[in-house]
């Protein structure tokens, strides 16, 4: 793939650390920055079952999209497919921000693909993440205890990687996260 325009924006950090509603945050406060997309993910998983706002799609369906080339990105996680709509290559072609919540894991297939990617790493302090998972109520106390244990022994590193502590109060993160978005995208980082 030739795509030297666009910027992929990958956020990861561990469960319960923020990651949607930061990215809802920016969405809205860069609603009318056109450059920036922020792409709905395909998850196997009803869209009743809570969490964010996403594509609800059975495994059989997925699997046939993924196939087909449908996904520019997919990957696993905690037993759910996600997948990322191949428009996002157009949409970087001309030029445009991606903002996209994605597992770690899914960041050499990104790095390999896609020639402009910055990572932003969204961290918590544990007892913060411990009761926020409590909080949205999706895990039982083991779940999340073997997320956080997964959370402290994951690192990520390279010169593409930003790090943002969310341990503040939602709209100062939300303000943190869109300012580090813009500075990152203009590359003055």
């Amino acid at each position: 793939m030739n795509l030297s325009v666009g910027t992929l924006f990958l956020i990861v950090g561990p469960s319960g650390v923020g990651k949607d509603t930061l990215i809802d945050g920016a969405k809205a406060a860069l609603k009318d920055e056109k450059n920036f997309v922020f792409p709905t993910r395909y998850i196997t998983r009803s869209i009743d079952a809570g969490g964010e706002n996403h594509f609800p799609i059975n495994q059989e369906e997925f699997e046939a999209k993924k196939n087909a080339g449908a996904f520019a990105l997919s990957w696993e996680a905690h037993g759910l497919q996600y997948g990322i709509s191949s428009e996002i290559i157009d949409e970087i072609k001309n030029g445009n921000t991606i903002v996209v919540n994605v597992s770690r894991s899914a960041i050499d297939e990104a790095r390999a693909n896609f020639p402009k990617v910055r990572i932003i790493n969204i961290s918590a302090p544990q007892d913060l993440l411990r009761a926020r998972l409590l909080e949205r109520g999706r895990e039982n106390f083991d779940d999340i205890e073997q997320r956080l244990t997964r959370a402290s022994a994951y690192k990520i590193a390279g010169d593409d990687v930003s790090e943002l502590c969310n341990d503040m109060d939602r709209a100062s993160a939300i303000e943190k996260f869109v300012n580090l978005l813009g500075r990152l995208a203009i590359g003055s980082v």
